[in-house]
């Protein structure tokens, strides 16, 4: 596939989900605003917008200024989690725009495709399966891939190697797709073309900088190629 502003042929492509694939980062900020009001947190609603793409550092920096105890982060994470879980099977859990016509067109055109996501395996499958999109993949990796194979969590590039690696293409005939300035990093730490649709938070000077592409929505890249 031959993209306008790369001059190398595409072959292989490969996904972040939360929040690029799936509106699914926003669910988890109305769910994490909806538990905070429900313990009587107190904090402000945008507080939760620096967990999008954190690292696992900066989780931990938040989680650590929030709550006294890891039993009430736990309780957080736990009643967030059970939330979206709810909101998913209620049909909340949207495609985000241009997903569809993108995945269809790769599919037409022969691309293998991968999903390199941070979240859990059955989190991953059960988004992939109620928006039905779980066949147009080849692999993907999550979790539990990170913790198999005692690989660092994103920006570091151990996610998008093994990806690539499995993927069986050369580097510079693979492209990926993220949200988060974390995801981009991630991507360029590991040697790769990154065009980045962003979701909840708008692009750094950073990104700009290391995405390749910066993209409104899905629609905006398939004008280019």
């Amino acid at each position: 596939m031959q993209v306008k502003g790369i001059k190398d042929d595409i072959k292989g492509i490969i996904f972040d989900m939360d929040g690029l694939l799936v509106n699914s980062e926003e669910l988890y900020w109305q769910a994490n605003i909806q538990v905070a009001e429900e313990e009587k947190l107190g904090t402000p609603r945008d507080a939760y917008l620096k967990l999008t793409g954190a690292t696992v550092k900066e989780m931990q920096a938040f989680y650590h200024k929030y709550f006294k105890t890891d039993a009430d982060r736990d309780r957080f994470i736990k009643r967030t989690d059970d939330l979206v879980w709810q909101w998913t099977d209620e049909g909340k859990l949207k495609l985000r725009p241009g997903v569809q016509e993108a995945l269809d067109e790769f599919k037409k055109r022969g691309l293998q495709m991968a999903i390199a996501s941070s979240n859990y395996e059955d989190v991953l499958q059960h988004f992939l399966w109620a928006t039905g999109i779980r066949n147009y993949f080849d692999f993907y990796l999550g979790y539990l891939d990170v913790q198999k194979g005692h690989i660092k969590a994103k920006p570091a590039p151990d996610i998008y190697l093994a990806a690539t690696k499995k993927m069986n293409l050369p580097k510079e005939n693979i492209l990926v797709f993220e949200d988060s300035s974390t995801g981009v990093q991630a991507a360029k730490n590991a040697g790769l073309k990154c065009i980045m649709v962003p979701d909840l938070i708008a692009p750094t000077e950073q990104d700009k900088q290391n995405a390749i592409m910066i993209c409104q929505n899905f629609f905006d890249f398939l004008k280019k190629i």
